[in-house]
């Protein structure tokens, strides 16, 4: 049975496209207007209609679990050091942009009780505080815990005591490339059988080579074992509309506003 966090079912039946607003909506310039991962750009999202926004994990040197994609206050706020070396205390005085809150990821969950939300573990610091926010806010049915690192989501849903959706770390996103390359369903399904979705790149950069990740081959392969295909970052819109002929099941966005508009005129909108 696909975890609820996964339907997009339409009024009339048919499947839409899960829309994901990266770190929030913070037009206009997008993640680079410096008000990501803030209480105001996911409030932006829900303003669009938005169901689903994405953000990122870390934890406070007390133990609190706030959503920030770097490690360090340094880029997006008006403070500087390391997350996992400070105590909330310090870390919710720090303005994003100068201006908005760096917000614990409980007031995330729980400021919107309907929004789901795909949060990325990004450090070890995180695991334990990202559990007990998702424990403490009932989110179990509409939150998606996902990190490069299996490790680290393993170690995450250890703690909860409902499951959640999850997807693939990087190793397992190795297994199933390879799986869906040389044609081996066995070996594709086997990479995932730990998790429901595959979110990645439309491509990954190796060295010199640009290696292709979302094609028509990898998407079918990821549905013929039962998997969701969640594609990032993607902010064009003749990309948008490629991604959704293809059969992807969500896109992952700093254009909401963009991303809406493609949906909604492809009847895919959720």
């Amino acid at each position: 049975m696909t975890h609820p966090y996964f339907d997009t079912t339409l009024p009339d039946g048919r499947r839409g496209v899960a829309a994901l607003a990266h770190r929030g909506f913070a037009r206009p310039g997008g993640v680079d207007s410096g008000l990501e991962n803030s209480l105001a750009a996911f409030q932006a999202a829900v303003d669009l209609g938005f169901r689903y926004v994405e953000t990122d994990s870390h934890g406070t040197a007390d133990g609190v679990a706030v959503a920030l994609h770097d490690a360090a206050l340094d880029r997006t706020t008006d403070a500087r050091g390391l997350v996992a070396e400070l105590p909330w205390d310090v870390v919710r005085r720090a303005r994003i942009g100068g201006v908005e809150p760096v917000p614990a990821l409980e007031d995330v969950l729980g400021t919107w009780p309907a929004l789901r939300v795909n949060i990325d573990v990004k450090a070890d610091s995180g695991i334990e505080p990202t559990a007990r926010a998702i424990e403490r806010t009932g989110a179990h049915d509409r939150v998606c815990v996902t990190s490069f690192s299996v490790a680290r989501r393993r170690a995450t849903l250890a703690r909860l005591s409902v499951p959640v959706a999850t997807s693939a770390g990087r190793t397992e996103v190795v297994g199933f490339l390879a799986g869906a390359r040389l044609r081996t369903d066995p070996l594709a399904r086997a990479a995932l059988r730990h998790v429901d979705a595959l979110q990645v790149p439309v491509a990954e950069q190796v060295g010199p080579l640009r290696l292709t990740v979302v094609d028509a081959r990898t998407v079918a392969a990821a549905h013929r074992a039962g998997r969701h295909v969640h594609v990032w970052t993607v902010n064009d819109e003749a990309e948008m509309v490629r991604l959704v002929d293809l059969g992807v099941d969500g896109i992952v966005t700093d254009r909401a506003d963009l991303l809406r508009q493609v949906l909604q005129q492809r009847s895919r909108w959720a």
